[in-house]
């Protein structure tokens, strides 16, 4: 993924939350672009609008990212590398392959909920980006879905899960469930993150079971 020259703080994060005036500047610039992406549409937000939301000059701007497509790259760039973390801790955890599994398929449904507007601006823009960005993501999104999918046909070959169906059609299964919540979750509806992230994790689960 693209990264800021001067890195800005990594992990969770609400997505859309504007930073204050005495927040680092990529902080700043990345907090103005998600804001305006998600309200206006990448294509319709100038580089203008989004150096003034952040109170900064093009100049820093063009110090930190380089180019609006930059911005872009790294909205989705911060939420994949939080979610491969988490799932590598997850896959690598000394715990049963079900449960592993579990707490995996649950994570990438609280943390995509919890930065929705990251999500939706990717997946409404993706085809925005550079043709190499884009081949940057798919690739970074491979390595995740093989991680997962791994954790699946560990599962498949102890005998644990049913081997019926290839693993991975099972990540398809459940990572169409995710990319779905950017158009139809909402923060005041009637489930909380974590009940959608258990409804989800265990129809998954329960698909698998011999």
């Amino acid at each position: 993924m693209a990264t800021p020259r001067t890195a800005p703080r990594t992990g969770a994060h609400k997505s859309g939350q504007a930073g204050t005036a005495a927040a680092p500047v990529p902080q700043r610039l990345m907090a103005a672009a998600t804001r305006l992406f998600s309200e206006r549409g990448y294509d319709r937000t100038s580089v203008q609008e989004i150096v003034e939301a952040a109170g900064v000059t093009k100049g820093a701007l063009y110090h930190y990212f380089g180019s609006k497509d930059d911005l872009l790259h790294e909205i989705y760039g911060r939420l994949l590398r939080l979610q491969q973390d988490r799932l590598d801790a997850y896959a690598d955890a000394d715990q049963p392959v079900e449960d592993r599994l579990r707490r995996a398929a649950a994570d990438v449904v609280v943390t995509t909920i919890d930065n929705l507007d990251d999500a939706r601006i990717f997946f409404r823009s993706m085809h925005q980006l550079s043709p190499e960005k884009q081949k940057q993501v798919r690739a970074e999104r491979r390595r995740y879905h093989e991680r997962f999918r791994d954790l699946v046909a560990e599962g498949q070959r102890d005998g644990v899960f049913n081997a019926a169906t290839p693993p991975d059609l099972v990540v398809d299964y459940h990572f169409g469930s995710v990319h779905h919540l950017s158009a139809w979750y909402r923060p005041d509806g009637r489930l909380a993150p974590q009940e959608v992230a258990d409804h989800l994790a265990d129809l998954l689960l329960r698909a698998l079971r011999p």
